[in-house]
Parts: structure tokens; C-alpha cells; sequence
């Protein structure tokens, strides 16, 4: 992939300042994309759209193909005449500020959608009807199970709840016939529910009517979007129930063997992510359709797909299920180059940044090389005390150590913020540091490392530079994303503070961006 020289920022729109809540693809988006305008970025990288669920993960969505309800903007929708003003108020306890707490925009911000949606249903202009019906064509692929499987997740998440029993899913809890995506079930389930499964697809409508408009804003401004996609999906999810002849499960829609990462450094007992694994042999027989479709969809969607986990597709980690830890796996191998060969075949030459960071093997340096696909440098990872002190300073996350074909970050959504992780650091770690950056003996305050670590990235030779806003403006580890392997409802939380929206740092960026040849094609 043709990379042309760009930096931009990493920003959730769930991260978005000033909305009720929790960020939204409304004003504010459009906000920021005028202040990455400003400072002269031309890339904005946010993380996977789909709706979430327990944890709040997005990368663990009901839907890989869906939009997330949560980020539609209502006084959009009442803008446009698709909602009455007095439906989107929302209760004195939504704030507007402050980290998001999913389950109270929830329980406010669903009843609102639905209401939205069957306002539309009775009161849609022949106009939007017409662009309606439009997208369920364009959709249908993917919107029809989708909303089935929202549709009677609802109910039955709902009588679950009643009889106190948790944990439930479609293959744990719902009738059979349902559960095993039998046809008659299924449509015998949308006729007797056929409003509650629009009201799914309108809700979806409202949600890509909106992104269409802001990433159609962004792309005039001079502006591409970085999606991101994992390379796995979540069980309980509209894809594998839909597709259950595509994943290893057993007669009962239960999987057979699970996702995760072997042991290593940093954990002794791996990770045990618990997703469903593909069977590629059934994939193969239809031609990766599947995927193929997942990636068509997705550049509709963006302009750049930066796949997580892209060592899986060369070999995976597979855990029987049942297991408590990922000690006890086995590499697997996966599809390999056969998969990306398909999908070019189809797609043409395919804009992916491979997510190739953990245990990468020769196989999958070939993978992501012979399909010319840059990879990932982070920052943080470059500063190891142990390789430091040996003859030449060979760290591959040193950008002294780049090649062009790559995308430098100081950090990713899984890591501490820059200014986070320097508060951490051992004075050995800062020394080392304050002497890459500056040369031997050199001693740079700490409080100016973040801003030092920002310019180094842009200065390197990476095509992409990529910055998490939190490094911009040097936010604390209150201002970290996610933690890997914990789910105590801080992750996914931050939102940045409108004063983000700052001038001067605009300028700022903008001077790095032209001194250092970034983004020197930009909109009129």
C-alpha cells in the first residue's frame, strides 16, 4: 500500500466533548474535524463503531457490520425532523461532562432512540423514506439479522434479567429453534415482532445517515478516516448466531475452542479472550465470503482499516473452552496469504495497517510484507533498560530503527498515556530517554518528555504518525483508554474536555507538520 506522508490523532467519537452522556457523531465530531483541519492533520484514527455490550468494549460488538446507537447525535435527529425536541431532553443526572457511565446513557438513551425511530416510521417524509428504503437494500446483507438478533435479544435479555439468571445468551438461554437460526423460527419471530425489528433498522439508519455526513465533512476537509476492526467477533453477536457453520461450535451454538494469546513476559498465564474461533476450512468452501463482505462493508465505512491481532490470520492461539487460562493452547494455523489473495481478488489493492505487535513470527513478518501492509511502532515500547546497555541500541520500536512502510504511535488505545507512563518510569528509563532524544548526558525535565516524544514520532521516517490525543496535551493516566485483561468499568470511559479545542496547539501541530513534510496535500 502507496502511503502517503500523513500524521493525525487517535480519537474515540465516544471520547467527544459537550453531549449529553457521552461523545456523539454530531457537532462536536464535526468540531473536531475543523481542529484537525487547523493543525494541518489529515488523518483521524478512532476505534471499531459497533454497538457494545457487557464491558462496553467495542471490540466485543453485538455487530461487526452495525453502528453503535449510543454515538447518535439526537439534536441532529431533531434537526432533521426525525424526532420531536421535548423526546431527546435528557434526566438531570446525564452530564454533559465527566467520564461516560454506560449503563445510565443506556437506560435513558435506547428508550429515546426507539421512540425516535417509530416517530420516523409514522412521520418520514416521501425524501427520507425513500433514502430508508435505500439503505435496508444496500444493507440487507447484514441489517436483517442484525435487528432480528437485537429484536430477541431484547426480550429474552429482558426475561432473563426478571428470573435473575445472568450471563445469558442466545446460546445459553433462547428457545432452540431461535437459537439455532432455524428459518422458520426466525421468520415466524419478525412477523409476530416486525415493528420492534424496524425500529432496529431505523435506529441503524439514523446512525450511518450520520457517519456518511461526518466522514463526507472529513474527507473534504482533506481529512481520512483509520477504522479499526478485530480480527475476531464476540459470541454473543449477530455474526456468529447468523453464521454458525463459519465458527468452531458445537450442535448447541456453544464454542469448541476459544480465542486469546499464549503466556509471555507479561502474563504468565496468557490472555484468555474467550471469542469463538473461525473454522477456515467452512470459510474456504465459500470463497471467505464472509470476510470479503467485512471488508467491503468496512471501506464504505473508512478510508484506512487498521486490523487488530493480524498474527491470527497466519496462526492463532486456540484454547479448548472450559479452560480458565490461555495456558493450556495450541498455535493453529490460520488462512495465511490465501485469505488476503481473495480478498484483493475481489476488493482490489486493500488499504490494511496490520496490528503486528505481541509474539511475530517470520511467517507473519512475510504475511503483512507480501501483501505490502505497514505495521505498528509504538513509543512506549522502545525504552527496554535491558537492550539498552548492550553494543548498539537495536530496539524496533526505536525510530531510529523504522522503515517508511509503517505507522509510529507513542501509545495505542491499550497503553497508558505517554504522560501516564513517564510518570511511572524509573530515572534510569528517564535518563535513557533525555539521551536518545538529545545525546549522551543530556538531561530533559520530565515535564517536557511527553511534548519530545510527540515531535519524535512525527519526525520519524513512518509514513503515518499517528497521536492519542491524551498525548497531546500530556493528560495523566486519568486519561488512559482501556487496561488490558480487567474489567472494572473504568475502560472506555475518558472524555477529552472541550478545551481541547485549542488554538495555539492547532498551530503548534500544524508548524510540526510542516517542518517535519506531513500532510503537505491538504483541502483547498
Amino acid at each position: 500500500m502507496n502511503l502517503t506522508r500523513s500524521s493525525g490523532i487517535l480519537l474515540h467519537p465516544t471520547s467527544l466533548p459537550e453531549t449529553p452522556g457521552i461523545g456523539t457523531i454530531g457537532r462536536q465530531a464535526f468540531k473536531f474535524v475543523d481542529w484537525l483541519a487547523a493543525a494541518r492533520q489529515s488523518l483521524w484514527q478512532i476505534l471499531p463503531l459497533g454497538p457494545t455490550g457487557y464491558g462496553d468494549s467495542p471490540y466485543a460488538s453485538f455487530s461487526t457490520f452495525a453502528g453503535n446507537p449510543l454515538m447518535i447525535d439526537l439534536d441532529d435527529l431533531v434537526e432533521r425532523g426525525w424526532v420531536e425536541k421535548q423526546a431527546v431532553s435528557p434526566p438531570a443526572y446525564i452530564k454533559c461532562s465527566g467520564p461516560v457511565d454506560f449503563g445510565s446513557v443506556v437506560w435513558w438513551k435506547m428508550p429515546v432512540l426507539k421512540q425516535a425511530a417509530s416517530f420516523f416510521l409514522d412521520a418520514a417524509t416521501d425524501a427520507d423514506r425513500v433514502a430508508y428504503e435505500a439503505f435496508k437494500n444496500d444493507n440487507a446483507a447484514w441489517l436483517d439479522n442484525y435487528s432480528i438478533f437485537m429484536s430477541i435479544k431484547e426480550f429474552y435479555d429482558a426475561q432473563a434479567q426478571a428470573e435473575k439468571k445472568f450471563g445469558a445468551m442466545w446460546s445459553n438461554y433462547w428457545p432452540q429453534p431461535l437459537a439455532a437460526h432455524d428459518d422458520t423460527a426466525v421468520s415466524r419471530w419478525h412477523t409476530e415482532h416486525v415493528h420492534d425489528v424496524e425500529v432496529q433498522k431505523v435506529i441503524q439508519f439514523f446512525f450511518f445517515t450520520q457517519w456518511y455526513a461526518l466522514k463526507s465533512y472529513a474527507n473534504k476537509n482533506g481529512i481520512s478516516i483509520i477504522g479499526d476492526i478485530p480480527i475476531f467477533v464476540a459470541a454473543d453477536s449477530a455474526d456468529v448466531w447468523a453464521n454458525q457453520h463459519l465458527f468452531q461450535l458445537d450442535k448447541n451454538g456453544k464454542s469448541t475452542a476459544v480465542a486469546g494469546v499464549p503466556p509471555d513476559y507479561f502474563s504468565a498465564t496468557g490472555q484468555l479472550w474467550g471469542n469463538p474461533l473461525y473454522d477456515w476450512d467452512a470459510m474456504k468452501k465459500e470463497g471467505y465470503h464472509w470476510w470479503v463482505q467485512r471488508i467491503k462493508s468496512m471501506l464504505k465505512v473508512v478510508d484506512y482499516i487498521r486490523i487488530d491481532h493480524f498474527r491470527g490470520f497466519e496462526a492463532y492461539w486456540s484454547v479448548p473452552a472450559g479452560e480458565k487460562t490461555a495456558v493450556h493452547g495450541a498455535w493453529k494455523p490460520g488462512p495465511g496469504a490465501e485469505l488476503f489473495e481473495v480478498i484483493k481478488e475481489n476488493l482490489g489493492d486493500i488499504p490494511i495497517i496490520a496490528e503486528d505487535l505481541g509474539l511475530i513470527t517470520e511467517g507473519v513478518q512475510k504475511l503483512r510484507d507480501d501483501f505490502d501492509l505497514p505495521g505498528m511502532k509504538i513509543l512506549q515500547f522502545a525504552f527496554d533498560l535491558n537492550e539498552a546497555g548492550k553494543e548498539g541500541f537495536l530496539n524496533p520500536f526505536l525510530p531510529h530503527m523504522y522503515i517508511p512502510n509503517c505507522v509510529a504511535y507513542t501509545g495505542t488505545h491499550d497503553n497508558d498515556t505517554m504522560q501516564g507512563w513517564l510518570d511511572k518510569a524509573s530515572d534510569a528509563e528517564i535518563q535513557l530517554i533525555s539521551e536518545y532524544l538529545e545525546g549522551p548526558g543530556a538531561h530533559i525535565p520530565q515535564e517536557e518528555l511527553c511534548g519530545r516524544l510527540v515531535r519524535a514520532a512525527i519526525a520519524s521516517v513512518a509514513k503515518f504518525a499517528v497521536i492519542p490525543i491524551q498525548d497531546i496535551f500530556a493528560v495523566g493516566s486519568e486519561g488512559r483508554i482501556n487496561t488490558p485483561s480487567t474489567s472494572d468499568g473504568k475502560n472506555w470511559i475518558w472524555r477529552m474536555d472541550s478545551s481541547f479545542f485549542d488554538d495555539a496547539v492547532a498551530e503548534n501541530l500544524k508548524k510540526l507538520s510542516i517542518l517535519y513534510g506531513r500532510n503537505t496535500v491538504v483541502a483547498e
